[in-house]
């Protein structure tokens, strides 16, 4: 290092905090601005330009989305053991928020599988009143991640994680409506729960709710492949369209049919919905106390009880529902934080008018998208036609066979199993499929909300272990007579890494028999203080053994961080020599001025 005073270096090496306070001002400062305006309401972009041509388009995507939520909310009511209009409570409001605070135009909010299932568990335990308050702090922990700009704690979720979440989720659900399938008794959604009483309960299938259940499967399944129909021809438009309305389609072919058979005299051969609840929900502040048999629980009581939902419930959300608009986005870029706060705000304003938690639906995106939306209006059209179905049509809703929501549900999940995902892993970097497998097993076991906590847990000991066995390339060369071992890290030294970097360097040098040993910091970011005390450590080890340790192009926070811990002992140490041949000259001539000195 140049010759300077120590105070200079003292100075220089000094390190002070970030600015708190001037970055707090200005972070207000923008906030009050026209520009920050617009970002935080992205209406205000679309609809002073919006052209009545895009009208018509718009509604026709809505009502699609329309008759396809309608159905699907009934069933993921089911999921959730909640009453079948919940479900319809749950897929209108977030409709009309999206509009408002949304971003990308294709994106639906509303009830899906998922969290669904994940609310069920609640709901079996401790009653609605848990599941709307829950849908209350979803959504204030995402409005809140959302503000603080906290989004990327969802990158911890990996990409096999979150396939074999998916995965355990799709099966546990497909399984819970197995009994619904072949009209057994029992309410168990879990997955070993769901296979045991089917088992249990065989000798009491119903022959014509199974046929009704398979057969919806298999309609489902061919009406899905009309919208691949090609040619420009009317049928071609018309197979599309049968397509995305075919959950529709079925359930009101099922609807017919069990009425026409009820006003024929037969004896009931399906298992019906039953009495669907009139009439739009109360608006209402969600619960935050409620009487469960016969005691009060209090705020902090609920919270307690919701435990670790509290935090898998919004980093689900949040996953699902910006995985959705970067899939939809067509290339441009995704305000991961308005999305957030859009779906936030979605969840809170649910609540009060008893919703379920719920986030951005793939399929319904997808339905979306294909029917041409041109702007988020097209939610306030499926917003309407939900309100519409609850006001007049939940009388029509007593007539649908429980099976035939069953075949819908299994139908969905069909395409929920990430085999293509699996198989893209194996072929990428098969031991990828580690953490894939263990949550997919730990969630199908477990539940999954510790299933997906398992996982994020073995990844990242993956990840703490990749980082605590850095590569070490030693290089080995003679200079003079002298030999010099080169050892280069290929990443950060952390706390972590520390010892083992320690080891394996005091480990080649007493091999290789270095007389001068050089550490190469080119792929050194940075480290932290115990790194910092082990190479102090190490430095001292190598002294003791009569060998010269030198730190060759360490960059400037490494160095500081160094000679923060120890100026006496680092200070003579760091080298700026452009190769191994002028270090050794700088070294050697060093080395003669000191005796000299003495």
């Amino acid at each position: 290092m140049p010759n300077v005073s120590d105070k200079a270096i003292d100075d220089d090496i000094k390190e002070s905090f970030p600015p708190v306070g001037q970055w707090v001002a200005k972070s207000c400062r923008s906030i009050c601005t026209r520009k920050h305006l617009l970002k935080r309401l992205p209406i205000l972009h679309w609809l002073p330009s919006y052209n009545l041509k895009f009208l018509a388009e718009d509604i026709v995507a809505g009502i699609s989305v329309g008759l396809t939520v309608i159905p699907q909310g009934i069933a993921y009511a089911v999921v959730a053991n909640l009453d079948p209009q919940y479900g319809l409570y749950s897929a209108f409001m977030g409709c009309f928020v999206y509009c408002i605070f949304g971003s990308c135009k294709d994106v639906t909010i509303g009830p899906t599988a998922i969290m669904s299932l994940m609310v069920q568990v609640h709901v079996a335990n401790s009653g609605i009143d848990f599941a709307i308050l829950s849908a209350f702090l979803t959504g204030c922990v995402i409005l809140v991640l959302g503000v603080l700009n906290l989004g990327f704690l969802v990158q911890f979720i990996s990409l096999p994680v979150t396939a074999g979440f998916t995965s355990a989720a799709a099966i546990t659900i497909a399984s819970g409506q197995v009994k619904s399938l072949f009209g057994l008794p029992g309410k168990s959604n879990e997955f070993l729960e769901a296979w045991m009483n089917v088992f249990e309960n065989l000798h009491e299938i119903r022959l014509w709710d199974t046929v009704l259940g398979a057969t919806t499967i298999v309609v489902l399944l061919v009406l899905m492949q009309m919208k691949n129909m090609s040619g420009e021809s009317c049928w071609a438009s018309v197979g599309k369209y049968v397509a995305l309305a075919r959950n529709a389609i079925v359930v009101i072919l099922a609807t017919l049919l069990a009425y026409l058979l009820s006003e024929a005299g037969y004896s009931e051969p399906f298992l019906l919905t039953g009495n669907v609840t009139a009439g739009l929900p109360p608006l209402q502040p969600p619960p935050f106390t409620t009487i469960l048999d016969g005691r009060t629980y209090s705020f902090s009581e609920m919270i307690g009880e919701m435990g670790s939902s509290l935090i898998t419930l919004p980093l689900i959300g949040i996953l699902e529902s910006i995985a959705i608009a970067k899939a939809f986005s067509k290339g441009k870029p995704i305000d991961a934080t308005q999305e957030m706060i859009a779906l936030g705000l979605s969840n809170i304003a649910g609540s009060f008018v008893s919703s379920m938690p719920v986030t951005g639906s793939f399929t319904r995106s997808a339905v979306n998208n294909n029917s041409g939306v041109r702007t988020p209006f097209g939610g306030i059209a499926t917003g309407i036609l939900v309100l519409f179905a609850l006001g007049l049509l939940t009388k029509t809703f007593y007539y649908i066979p429980k099976a035939t929501l069953a075949g819908v549900i299994i139908a969905a999940m069909f395409f929920m199993v990430e085999i293509h995902t699996a198989v893209e892993i194996w072929r990428t970097k098969r031991i990828d499929i580690i953490p894939m497998v263990a949550t997919l097993i730990a969630c199908l076991l477990l539940g999954l909300e510790i299933g997906i906590l398992f996982g994020v847990g073995t990844n990242v000991c993956f990840i703490l272990y990749q980082t605590s066995r850095p590569m070490l390339l030693p290089q080995q060369c003679t200079i003079d007579g002298k030999t010099i071992l080169v050892a280069q890290p290929d990443q950060r030294i952390v706390f972590s890494s520390a010892e083992y970097l320690k080891h394996h360097i005091l480990k080649h040098s007493n091999k290789a028999g270095a007389q001068i040993v050089i550490l190469d910091g080119s792929h050194i970011a940075s480290i932290d203080t115990t790194a910092a005390k082990v190479l102090v450590c190490m430095t001292k080890d190598l002294q003791l053994q009569n060998r010269t340790i030198l730190y060759w192009k360490c960059n400037r926070a490494t160095r500081f961080t160094l000679l923060r811990m120890d100026k006496t002992l680092f200070q003579p140490l760091f080298t700026a020599a452009d190769n191994l041949e002028q270090m050794f000259k700088e070294t050697g001539s060093s080395k003669t001025n000191k005796e000299q000195n003495k």
